[in-house]
């Protein structure tokens, strides 16, 4: 056969090829999304139900290794580590974030470690919950996962992991219990100091003489309010996290169109994009506690914040605590977050700035070397029972 004419057909046959995976991928984007989703594919199991709120355990891995997403493979440990591992996220984002898909878990990369990983599940916070706050959360709901994780795990000793609220609810348990057992404290990309937030940072700086006005000459209290009325909807926080970086938001969906052949990147895209579009909502009760506290009064950056009728401190924390930050984050910056380390009683403490922006720090392929790694080996030489 003449090479040319045969260079024709199958340049012709891989534009043919080439044709059908864009319109069946972009069919099943559209029309099929659900079944591109990879998301919560490590099994767990339920060891705890406290409405709203679930506990989950992963058992060990059955297989031998797992795929990462730089496309190597990782060797599964048998259970090394001592001490378990409770993973905390906020309340807006589902606990699909920490198994987004099989090869970006972090579950699932902690499990392979040789952890035991167990993870909070918030739940979504219907308007029957609208009443829950900060008590509710970091005191009872996560002390009763704490020491269910103690109870399941045979183990005293056990390590926190939170992300966004999720870490600010970790420092408020340890500061409100002065739980000893509370070995090791990570958190990653945690608002300590609100002033130092970006633009919503320096917001709450011109609400503080405001709000101080208000305190003195009227009877207004944010707290007075139905918390009903003040429950955000999951799509508004959705809708805020994407406005965050909206250049960003667009282009993704360019990548989209420009790697429609791609059956694994749409599959990429469309888990990532379920996830950030399906937020959950923010109860009334937080919104009334962490509005003032932590953004108006910003009680957090002074070490102290008072929950219910009880106060806590963080100057009582003597965890080892490892602390993330995103390098483009535009919620959380990095002086944002760094502040906790001033804040605590701990000696052994470390400070990461880590590639990626809110979300990236904990979820991009970049995150797995740069943050769960490190998070891995920080832990590997502090996780003993001893």
């Amino acid at each position: 056969m003449n090479p040319i004419f045969k260079a024709a057909l199958n340049g012709g046959a891989l534009i043919n090829e080439t044709a059908a995976n864009i319109v069946t991928n972009g069919m099943d984007r559209l029309f099929n999304a659900d079944e591109l989703i990879r998301s919560s594919q490590t099994p767990f199991e339920v060891v705890l139900v406290r409405k709203p709120m679930t506990l989950r355990y992963y058992p060990p891995l059955e297989e031998t290794e797992i795929p990462l997403a730089d496309g190597s493979m990782l060797q599964v440990e048998t259970e090394a580590q001592d001490a378990p591992l409770l993973i905390i996220p906020p309340l807006a984002a589902s606990a699909h974030i920490f198994d987004l898909m099989p090869e970006r878990s972090m579950v699932r990369y902690f499990r392979a470690r040789g952890y035991k990983v167990y993870m909070v599940d918030w739940g979504e916070p219907a308007k029957r919950y609208a009443r829950l706050g900060v008590k509710d959360y970091a005191e009872d709901m996560l002390g009763e996962a704490v020491e269910t994780v103690r109870e399941h795990s045979g183990v005293q000793p056990v390590s926190l992991l939170g992300w966004c609220m999720g870490g600010l609810f970790a420092l408020i348990y340890a500061g409100l219990s002065h739980d000893k057992d509370i070995k090791n404290i990570i958190t990653i990309a945690s608002p300590i100091d609100s002033r130092q937030g970006g633009a919503a940072g320096q917001v709450m700086a011109l609400l503080e003489p405001t709000a101080a006005l208000v305190r003195r000459y009227t009877g207004f209290r944010v707290h007075k309010i139905d918390p009903k009325y003040l429950q955000v909807p999951g799509w508004m926080n959705s809708l805020a996290f994407k406005l965050t970086n909206p250049v960003g938001s667009l282009s993704t969906y360019w990548d989209l169109l420009m790697n429609l052949a791609d059956r694994e990147f749409v599959v990429s895209h469309t888990t990532t994009s379920d996830f950030l579009d399906n937020m959950h909502h923010y109860p009334g009760g937080i919104i009334q506690d962490f509005m003032i506290k932590l953004g108006v009064d910003n009680d957090f950056s002074r070490g102290r914040i008072e929950i219910g009728d009880k106060t806590a401190e963080l100057d009582r924390i003597e965890a080892s605590l490892l602390v993330f930050a995103g390098e483009k984050d535009a919620i959380v910056t990095p002086a944002a977050a760094e502040k906790s380390l001033d804040l605590v009683a701990s000696k052994d403490k470390h400070f990461e700035v880590a590639p990626g922006g809110h979300a990236g720090v904990v979820m991009s392929a970049k995150a797995q070397k740069q943050v769960w790694g490190l998070a891995a080996d920080w832990l590997a030489t502090r996780s003993n029972a001893d």
